[in-house]
């Protein structure tokens, strides 16, 4: 069977090549190779922007036409809309009733999104309770693999460690309750506490050197034998029948395209080249892009590592052409319009056949709407099945007329 994958994207305006290289491209491949579920975040962009929402229904359909237009195909993906899929609310509320708030302020993206978004308030629990309502994003599917870059990795780790948590919570059986209970008196009162206190480092403050201490704590305990012992270390990881998939990540490569200035292509900046920009104003922004500060004069020699649109023929060019880039370039063999020209063409081939599928969608709203819809029916059939587990394991299902 094919691996569950799971990704999404905030809508917060319209999408441009950075994205195409750093995670679209990477989607369209993965949509042959598993089980696809991609949807347009739209909950989460009201974690940063609730004051501000004018745009976000314009930019959810926005970004469903251009994935379309980039090759995301809904008979090979889950195409689908967050707030559609009530599901996602369902579960963040439910985990949050077993998370550690200490968890949630620990999580990379609280601090550095207060750090970059000073000039809004963001100590509201819709922000503090973000990485739930993600983690259910991610769990109601029980994604096996979820795409993410190296320096995402960290804020994937919450989910596993919810996952862990949840089932061992309610993933543990009677019988394996008592044997557990039955190890705690053996060890003693004072070693019990020690215990304890090494579960709460693990569980609530993600301290993994806990773990290794507590299992050479527990050989030492005379009175416990090998099974009690692998069962104390089991609990104290949170392991228990699995309801919830704890998802892994899959590391994918970070994109090598650098914005027009040589910072990070990001909306921000004002450094973008976006899927639909006018061909005219590609070529404008590409001609006027800053280069090697030493290229003073046509004749000065320069050095491709320090231009930015060096990242551009990284990404777009033949080694044949970066050859003779660096050569130009070195030697003063070339000017900076002529190192930029193939930059330019390369990036309008890209990008016409893209413009020409976002115009085709973009016209038909209502084929545009069936395909939502059927992708969100897709999501909450499947999304149901986890709900059902989770609600019937924290006592919330009922047989209809039963009290």
């Amino acid at each position: 069977m094919k691996e569950i994958i799971v990704s999404g994207m905030r809508p917060t305006g319209r999408l441009h090549i950075g994205h195409y290289h750093g995670v679209l491209k990477n989607w369209v491949r993965l949509q042959d190779q598993g089980e696809c579920y991609f949807f347009v975040a739209d909950w989460h962009a009201l974690t940063t922007h609730y004051e501000s929402v004018e745009g976000i229904s314009t930019a959810v359909w926005d970004m469903l036409v251009e994935w379309l237009a980039v090759g995301i195909d809904p008979d090979k993906a889950v195409l689908f809309i967050q707030s559609h899929v009530p599901q996602h609310a369902e579960l963040a509320l439910l985990l949050g009733m077993l998370t550690p708030l200490s968890w949630l302020e620990r999580v990379p993206t609280f601090k550095d999104q207060q750090e970059k978004l000073r000039e809004r308030d963001l100590a509201t629990f819709g922000f503090l309770g973000y990485p739930l309502l993600m983690t259910a994003d991610i769990l109601l599917y029980e994604a096996q693999q979820v795409p993410v870059g190296a320096d995402q990795v960290a804020h994937l780790e919450i989910s596993r460690e919810l996952a862990r948590r949840f089932n061992s919570f309610y993933g543990r059986d009677a019988e394996t309750q008592q044997q557990i209970e039955k190890g705690l008196q053996a060890m003693g009162k004072r070693a019990a506490k020690t215990f304890s206190q090494l579960q709460q480092r693990f569980q609530q403050n993600g301290d993994l050197l806990a773990v290794t201490e507590a299992a050479e704590f527990l050989q030492q305990q005379a009175g416990l034998s090998p099974l009690m012992q692998a069962q104390l270390l089991a609990h104290l990881e949170g392991k228990g029948r699995e309801i919830l998939r704890e998802p892994q990540a899959l590391l994918t490569a970070a994109s090598k395209l650098p914005g027009l200035d040589g910072q990070k292509m990001s909306k921000s900046y004002g450094n973008t080249i976006p899927l639909q920009e006018d061909p005219e104003l590609i070529r404008k922004k590409i001609r006027t892009m800053p280069t090697d500060p030493a290229r003073v004069m046509r004749t000065d020699p320069g050095t491709p590592e320090k231009c930015p649109v060096w990242g551009f023929h990284q990404v777009y060019s033949s080694e044949e052409t970066r050859n003779w880039v660096r050569q130009g370039c070195t030697s003063a063999g070339i000017g900076c319009l002529d190192c930029k020209q193939p930059v330019i063409e390369a990036v309008l081939a890209e990008l016409v056949p893209i413009r020409e599928r976002a115009e085709y969608w973009a016209a038909r709203p209502a084929q545009l709407r069936e395909i939502a819809h059927a992708g969100a029916q897709r999501a909450r059939n499947r999304a149901e099945q986890t709900m059902e587990k989770v609600r019937s394991a924290m006592g919330l299902a009922h047989e209809q007329g039963v009290d």
